[in-house]
């Protein structure tokens, strides 16, 4: 596991915030780098990105597992390659509402009665806007991976596409930032102390459902289902186990978050069978 230290001599962007609100980020060489601030999102990312592999999600970031040095300071934390072209922007789907209709699509979504009409207002608005075809699969695929691992980050701020400002097109964005994922949120939401069953309910879907089976649901009966792992269900555990075993220990995560990790994905495999080859 590497150790990496951001200089501010070469940092582009500074320190920032990512999506769950004052999560450490910096850009530097190339790479994001973000640095665990409420538990252990680094290595759910890393996990999440890891299976990715595996599945029918061909578009995504991966994610490495790294020990970042601060301003004197150590942080678990994780880095990626820059995915945008030096001519896009990266623009939210709350962006994209409030810049062509001044609404915010968060508010208008709550207006709305029942998570399949939210669902097919935003993909209505989004390919009139944008000119995109198939959002709704797009989207689907999005759901399925955030039901699947318990992602609870994806409000309309954190739904992106890509824009060209020269070309003055748009294209779908690789699926990133599942780091408020496997209950990785250990201050708040899911203290070490809480049980599968509590962290369960502590827990909700976003942006059409808090529940992420009738969002699910809804997005499946509208769009079909796009999720499937190319490897058994116990393929799987064992591939998340070794994933973890074969993480040094200067890494500096527990072996009790580990062991949440992989309970987490033995209970999922068993609730949704149907995304695994037989």
């Amino acid at each position: 596991m590497s150790t990496i230290e951001i200089s501010k001599d070469y940092v582009k962007t500074g320190a920032e915030y990512s999506s769950l609100g004052c999560q450490l980020k910096w850009k530097q060489d190339g790479y994001w780098y973000k640095a665990d601030r409420f538990g252990f999102e680094s290595l759910a990312e890393a996990v999440v990105s890891h299976l990715m592999k595996r599945s029918s999600i061909t578009d995504f970031v991966e994610y490495e597992p790294v020990t970042i040095t601060y301003q004197g300071q150590q942080y678990r934390g994780i880095r990626s390659q820059e995915f945008k072209k030096e001519t896009e922007e990266l623009i939210s789907l709350e962006r994209l509402s409030r810049n062509y209709t001044s609404l915010s699509l968060a508010g208008v979504l709550e207006r709305i009665g029942d998570a399949k009409g939210r669902i097919l207002y935003t993909v209505e608005l989004v390919e009139n806007l944008t000119g995109l075809r198939d959002f709704g699969i797009y989207l689907t695929k999005l759901l399925e991976l955030d039901a699947f691992f318990l992602n609870v980050g994806r409000h309309t701020d954190n739904i992106m596409l890509l824009y060209d400002t020269k070309k003055k097109e748009y294209r779908f964005a690789p699926v990133f930032d599942m780091a408020q994922s496997l209950f990785s949120d250990t201050k708040n939401t899911c203290p070490p102390e809480k049980g599968m069953v509590e962290c369960y309910h502590s827990i909700e879907a976003e942006p059409f459902s808090g529940n992420f089976d009738e969002q699910l649901k809804c997005a499946n009966e509208l769009y079909d289902r796009h999720l499937q792992f190319d490897f058994s269900a116990n393929e799987m555990i064992n591939s998340v186990r070794d994933f973890l075993n074969g993480m040094s220990n200067s890494s500096g995560y527990q072996g009790s978050e580990k062991r949440r990790i992989g309970e987490i994905i033995r209970f999922q495999t068993k609730k949704y069978q149907y995304m695994f080859k037989k």
